[in-house]
């Protein structure tokens, strides 16, 4: 008979019950977390046809279904059970780096979803659908006094929200952390302040020069012909058509439901190319994001976009960093006229490029050019900001609107409608979003810059179509990550710095200081 004695069996059959356990505990997370997901996507679906086929008539039982879900997700998220499964794992020393991320993160999520009551939530629901409505109706009489009062409530609201979160420094950083997770006013503040101070006498220079022609994108392009042009484009730049579709609607937007089903909207307007080309590429540099997310990790915070500035990076970084490109357009513009020969057959590569470019201040932030935008983005995060912390009064926001226009775009404002009015963000509660829109082309601006080095072909591939080594960059730096660095953590990985603000200078000066012979 063998004898065979392990001084170390008691060690390690603990060890193995102990890791059994974890491995049952993080199960039954996951059951938490698909649950909420898969609420959550459902209401995404839900949202998706709302913008693109349901019929006006189904309008109030859709806000009534969405109602019922956004509570069962929320009770689910703050439930005690899955609290207590949360907080059972959180000193786990035996999770991977990534597992205990996630453990980290949702219990932060959970603990600030749990700082709001219920009838905080929805009140807030009540007061968003009532601020919605109300700027609808002010938008069709012209007049913003109809918004006011509304827009008085929900800053009213925003504001105690922000306190009951609780915040550093300054109760705006309250509200910019549901969109950019640990950025703060003063980070902001030096941003806008550099804008300010380098990009206004780049904008002066390019005034003063002779302006770019683009009358010929005004003409008239067949429906049809531009979707078709425009789903090739997507293909091109590397959209899995099997993960995802393209569809119309009012307002572009995309949408995730897994990383498998990512889809995205476009806009045609038949006598404005402008619109369907650069919608279509920027709503692609979104999917692509989304795309790039790890399935393995669906509904943990590591199968999630880091933040809106990351998001808008991307969509920014394929909107005007490869879309508006000269590089772009020498392989794609043959085919764009061939499509439309009536209409661009006299018009040149290099003229189409400089018209991609035009800058030019305009009332509709949506419609600005990628230099001018950014005037936009900071008017509307110093008014907001403003009202966040009492220094500015809802009555006055009218008066404040229109002086910022003037005095940075040199624009007066002729009606509500394309001042105060044009944006929907504030009747969403959308308090602390808009700064990600410029936080995006900024953080465009570096990759652009790391990529170039690590990819010195990068543009002459363009030139040919190819687009693999791009995605492949990006999947690898930025979307595979999920939310496991913050965005300043990722931005320094994937170049060796945190953000800073003039990669985007040093872009813009090289790009038009060419198109405006500066």
């Amino acid at each position: 008979m063998l004898y065979f004695k392990d001084i170390n069996l008691p060690f390690k059959i603990f060890k193995t019950y102990q890791i059994y356990s974890m491995q049952a505990n993080y199960k039954k997370l996951l059951k938490f977390t698909n649950k909420i997901a898969d609420i959550k996507n459902a209401i995404a679906v839900l949202n998706w046809d709302q913008e693109t086929y349901m019929p006006p008539k189904g309008q109030g039982f859709r806000a009534q279904q969405i109602a019922t879900l956004s509570g069962i997700a929320h009770e689910t998220e703050t439930s005690t059970a899955y609290e207590n499964c949360i907080n059972e794992l959180l000193e786990e020393p035996s999770l991977s780096p990534v597992e205990s991320k996630n453990i980290q993160l949702l219990k932060r999520d959970m603990v600030k979803a749990k700082k709001l009551p219920s009838d905080f939530v929805i009140g807030l629901s009540k007061a968003t659908s009532k601020a919605f409505h109300a700027w609808i109706t002010a938008r069709k009489a012209n007049d913003f006094e109809l918004f006011k009062d509304a827009l008085s409530e929900m800053v009213k609201i925003q504001q105690e929200k922000a306190e009951i979160y609780g915040y550093k420094d300054h109760i705006y950083n309250a509200l910019m952390d549901d969109y950019e997770p640990k950025a703060t006013v003063q980070e902001i503040d030096t941003l806008f302040s550099e804008v300010k101070t380098k990009l206004s006498p780049l904008l002066a220079q390019i005034a003063k020069s002779p302006q770019v022609e683009d009358a010929f994108m005004y003409k008239h392009f067949g429906k049809d012909k531009q979707w078709d042009f425009g789903m090739t484009i997507l293909e091109q730049l590397g959209y899995d058509l099997e993960a995802g579709r393209q569809d119309l609607a009012e307002h572009p937007f995309s949408t995730t439901f897994s990383p498998f089903d990512v889809r995205v909207t476009t806009r045609i307007k038949e006598n404005n190319l402008y619109d369907m080309l650069w919608s279509c590429i920027h709503e692609c540099g979104h999917a692509l994001y989304e795309q790039g997310l790890s399935a393995a990790e669906y509904g943990l915070p590591c199968g999630e976009a880091v933040s809106l500035g990351i998001h808008e990076s991307q969509s920014r970084f394929y909107e005007n960093n490869i879309g508006r490109s000269e590089a772009f357009w020498e392989s794609n513009y043959p085919g764009l006229q061939a499509t439309f020969p009536n209409q661009l057959g006299d018009v040149s590569s290099e003229d189409f490029y400089r018209a991609a470019n035009i800058v030019k201040p305009s009332l509709i932030r949506t419609d600005a050019d990628e230099l001018s935008y950014h005037f936009h983005i900071m008017i509307r995060y110093e008014i907001e900001k403003q009202l966040i912390d009492g220094s500015l009064a809802v009555s006055d926001v009218k008066e404040a609107w229109n002086a910022s226009y003037s005095k940075y775009l040199n624009i007066n404002v002729p009606s509500d409608n394309q001042g105060v009015l044009q944006d929907v963000h504030w009747s969403h509660g959308g308090f602390g979003y808009f700064p990600t829109y410029s936080l995006g082309s900024f953080y465009a601006a570096q990759f652009e810059a790391k990529m170039v080095k690590e990819i010195p072909d990068m543009f002459q591939e363009i030139r040919t179509g190819e687009f693999s080594n791009i995605l492949t960059w990006l999947r690898t730096n930025i979307h595979q990550h999920g939310r496991f660095y913050t965005s300043q953590e990722l931005c320094k990985n994937a170049t060796g710095e945190t953000l800073k603000f003039d990669y985007f200078m040093d872009y813009a000066v090289k790009k038009y200081s060419a198109i405006y012979a500066l």
